[in-house]
């Protein structure tokens, strides 16, 4: 798929086109964000954010504009903002106008890295998944063991549903990373 025909589908709400999108442009936002809060956990939480964001407002991106450009754009504000809430709260709650809207990234058929995960010997994935980050172990954890559902899982870890998806698709692709890496 290239970049263009990606951006038009994903204004149509194409899941596809947006987990192009989030899997060619994550190293890009997610490394400026390491640059600028020199701490992986909170790039991580920022760039997540600003993938929810851009797609979100995807239908404004004027294409006469680079789509990284614009990503980075969304990056670096939403990077202040959450410097703001820092200093204005002390908890980050969510806002009433992100739990309108948990439903943005449709549930899809098994993706590959679906696939490759239910291929594996229990034994071996529960290694694999303890080479992964904590957090990635504990939503990996929750929704295919525990089998909870994607608002289930969200109230447990009080963050938005989309937030939770986009998390599981990261922490999928990482412990498939892990799995096709032993393989290799």
């Amino acid at each position: 798929m290239e970049l263009n025909e990606a951006i038009i589908k994903a204004k149509e709400n194409n899941q596809i086109a947006f987990n192009f999108l989030l899997e060619t442009f994550w190293n890009d936002v997610f490394g400026f964000l390491v640059k600028r809060t020199q701490n992986e956990n909170d790039a991580e939480d920022i760039t997540i954010e600003t993938f929810f964001k851009a797609f979100d407002k995807i239908n404004s991106f004027d294409s006469k504009f680079k789509f990284k450009t614009w990503l980075i754009t969304i990056a670096k504000n939403t990077h202040l903002d959450s410097i703001r809430k820092q200093k204005n709260t002390l908890s980050n709650q969510t806002t009433e106008e992100d739990e309108k809207r948990v439903y943005w990234i449709p549930d899809q058929a098994p993706s590959v890295e679906d696939k490759l995960i239910n291929e594996q010997n229990l034994a071996e994935l529960l290694k694999d998944i303890k080479k992964l980050k904590p957090h990635h172990q504990e939503i990996i954890q929750l929704r295919y063991f525990q089998e909870l559902s994607y608002l289930e899982i969200a109230k447990k870890i009080d963050a938005p549903v989309n937030n939770v998806k986009i998390k599981l698709l990261r922490a999928k692709k990482l412990l498939a990373w892990i799995i096709r890496s032993k393989n290799d």
